[in-house]
């Protein structure tokens, strides 16, 4: 399998990028929403199997003090192949320089994002649109 990799927006079918999530826990995003999303994103990392799009992962960065990696997802074919940790591994090193580099993660990744040398703040706090939603999936809790 030889991948291909791009760090820009050229070409990118958002259609592509929305069935990809879709087909992963990062669920319904609406192509727009994605365009948008990433088109304010510092870092963007995409691949290829093949012209498929089935890895993905991106980082809001101010370039000096915080660069916050979200919204990785692999498609279920090739995830258990490393790439995952290779997209993570590249938006670290793209986000090298940041006093501080976060991490959002769905509920029950924690364990592969600890062995990428991330750790759970104390401290994080949040406000979502949908506030019982994110309690009901677990991005929340009240105490």
């Amino acid at each position: 399998m030889v991948l291909q990799w791009q760090e820009s927006l050229d070409g990118v079918d958002w259609a592509a990028l929305s069935a990809l999530y879709r087909a992963t826990p990062m669920g319904e995003k609406a192509e727009a929403d994605l365009a948008t999303a990433f088109g304010n994103s510092r870092y963007c990392c995409f691949v290829y199997d093949d012209g498929r799009l089935i890895g993905v992962g991106r980082a809001l960065a101010d370039g000096i003090d915080c660069s916050y990696i979200c919204d990785v997802a692999v498609h279920p074919s090739h995830q258990g192949a490393g790439i995952g940790k290779d997209i993570v591994a590249r938006l670290v090193e793209l986000s090298r320089g940041h006093k501080k580099i976060i991490l959002y993660a769905v509920p029950g990744t924690e364990p592969f994002y600890r062995k990428l040398g991330f750790k759970r703040m104390a401290t994080a706090m949040a406000i979502f649109r949908d506030q019982a939603q994110a309690l009901e999936r677990g991005l929340l809790d009240e105490s």
